[in-house]
């Protein structure tokens, strides 16, 4: 008997299951609000250089005293980054008239005002990061998602050697405790490598929420599971922009993110190992106790009593020849066979074009005419229609045409975006909208899809690889934007070139509609 003709006996979508994935959803929700909160977190506000106080001032308005001492930008608006090494009183009496010298500008010199109508405080305003500083304010988030892709290879291996729950308990965990260092950082120093941790401790949650409720659930329900699962990630979204609407002082915004994982650990001790982990690691014992509860709360109590330990034991273990005691398989073992290894490359290509073009979107919320905190609400609230849609193609169309379809389409919006001129504010917001909703597509289907390409004894390190592929192109995606200064529009060059290329492998991976989780390498090749 297979583990699939077992779940069917005991219901494999009964309260049990629905049980597992709402308590799943928590960790689920609250992952957003750490992957993009940068977009807050290192917000930069209207600023320029600070002047100095002087006896000449008495008499002039601030407004003055800004004219006479900080050269302006061609749309009349002050530089953020320069000022005038001498008052120019000439400016007073013709503000038209441009400086004569470029030598007389010179950068700022004693530190920069910001305008706190917006936030309270960033990172940005905290250790100026701003002007020549402004590489290391976006390399908060590229930190961040380094720690992120170490931890999809640490936690992808552990939790395929040590059980699921067990390692995402350890993550939600650590979450909590280098989540509260970051607000306690005293220097950008201590909270790039408390952020790092963060992301190393999230990674984790990432990996395994996903698999582990899938593992629990039928093939029938398995993309509803997915697509339910994900749809948290939206709802995390939204909340995302209300609580740094009422939130606007980074230190008690990294709070009010964090808090949230301690409910998430309280919840998780009511959810049971993977059955199919327990099995595939000759844990039998364990899963006939955790599969016996499950067909009790499902309604299934006569067959749960006629199933004895020895039987059950002899009918499930002896098919699953997949894994032998001792058996050990790592990330080696994804490049060692040809099938395998082909899945490998194309899935790690898909997921780096999935991030990397998800988060080029999501990490340029003022680029598109609108409020930053609506547009923060109004990219997380797309993401549910989007998920709906995908939920009824990928049952109809398949997993691979989903795919590659909505990555090339984001892509596609990307580079619409570039030539429709910049003062058709609402055409671009629809279409940037439309963008995220693809992005948002491609990123669900490329978790149900990687989900049911890899074996049950490979799974957590398929996810943990293509997790780390996702975060390689998570943590280039912020440092694009830097290069504007090279050309205004190379960074949307760059996230639709990477977008379309990436969406083109999918069209190189098996179709997965309708077909069996597979167990051992066997399966797939």
């Amino acid at each position: 008997m297979k583990f699939e003709d077992l779940l069917l006996e005991i219901d494999g979508f009964g309260k049990f299951q629905i049980l597992i994935l709402f308590i799943l959803c928590l960790p689920r929700m609250n992952l957003p609000m750490h992957f993009l909160l940068h977009n807050f977190l290192a917000a930069t506000p209207s600023h320029h250089c600070a002047i100095p106080h002087q006896e000449a001032f008495v008499n002039l308005t601030m407004e003055e005293v800004l004219l006479i001492s900080i050269p302006r930008e061609p749309d009349g608006t002050f530089k953020s980054c320069e000022m005038f090494s001498q008052p120019q009183f000439h400016l007073l009496l013709n503000s038209s008239l441009q400086p004569e010298n470029n030598s007389i500008i010179q950068e700022c010199q004693h530190g920069w005002v910001y305008d706190h109508s917006q936030f309270t405080s960033t990172i940005s305003t905290q250790w100026d990061l701003v002007c020549e500083q402004r590489g290391l304010n976006q390399a908060t988030a590229t930190f961040f998602f380094i720690g992120v892709t170490m931890g999809a290879v640490v936690f992808g291996y552990l939790s395929d050697r040590f059980g699921r729950k067990a390692m995402l308990l350890l993550s939600l965990v650590c979450a909590v405790i280098f989540g509260m260092l970051s607000a306690a950082s005293v220097s950008y120093s201590m909270l790039a490598v408390t952020r790092t941790l963060t992301g190393v401790a999230l990674s984790g949650v990432s990996l395994i929420v996903l698999p582990l409720g899938m593992e629990w659930v039928d093939v029938e329900h398995r993309t509803f599971s997915g697509i339910l699962t994900s749809m948290f990630w939206s709802v995390g979204n939204m909340l995302l922009a209300a609580v740094a609407y009422l939130v606007r002082e980074w230190r008690w915004l990294l709070v009010a993110v964090t808090g949230p994982c301690l409910l998430s650990i309280v919840c998780l001790w009511w959810v049971p190992e993977s059955a199919r982990w327990l099995i595939a690691n000759g844990k039998v014992k364990r899963a006939h106790r955790h599969l016996l509860r499950c067909a009790r709360m499902n309604g299934r109590k006569d067959f749960a009593e006629d199933m004895p330990l020895i039987m059950y034991g002899q009918r499930i273990v002896l098919q699953w020849e997949h894994k032998k005691p001792g058996e050990n398989y790592s990330y080696i073992t994804l490049f060692r066979t040809p099938v395998l290894r082909k899945i490998s490359l194309c899935s790690g290509t898909l997921w780096f074009g999935v991030a990397f073009s998800y988060y080029g979107m999501s990490m340029n919320l003022t680029g598109f005419g609108l409020n930053m905190y609506l547009s923060q609400f109004v990219f997380g609230f797309i993401e549910i229609p989007a998920k709906m849609i995908m939920y009824v193609l990928v049952n109809r169309v398949g997993r691979r045409q989903s795919q590659a379809w909505a990555l090339i389409l984001t892509g596609l919006c990307i580079g619409a975006n570039i030539v429709i001129p910049k003062p058709f504010t609402p055409l671009r917001s629809a279409v940037a909208i439309m963008g995220k909703g693809f992005s948002e597509a491609a990123f669900t289907t490329a978790f149900l899809y990687t989900c049911e390409l890899y074996p049950t004894v490979l799974r957590q390190n398929g996810m943990g690889y293509s997790s780390f592929m996702a975060r390689l192109g998570g943590a280039l995606a912020p440092l694009v934007f830097l290069l504007d200064e090279v050309w205004r529009s190379l960074p949307e060059v760059t996230y639709c070139g990477v977008a379309v290329c990436c969406g083109l492998v999918a069209f190189l991976l098996p179709e997965t509609l309708h077909v069996r989780l597979p167990e051992g390498i066997e399966d797939i090749e």
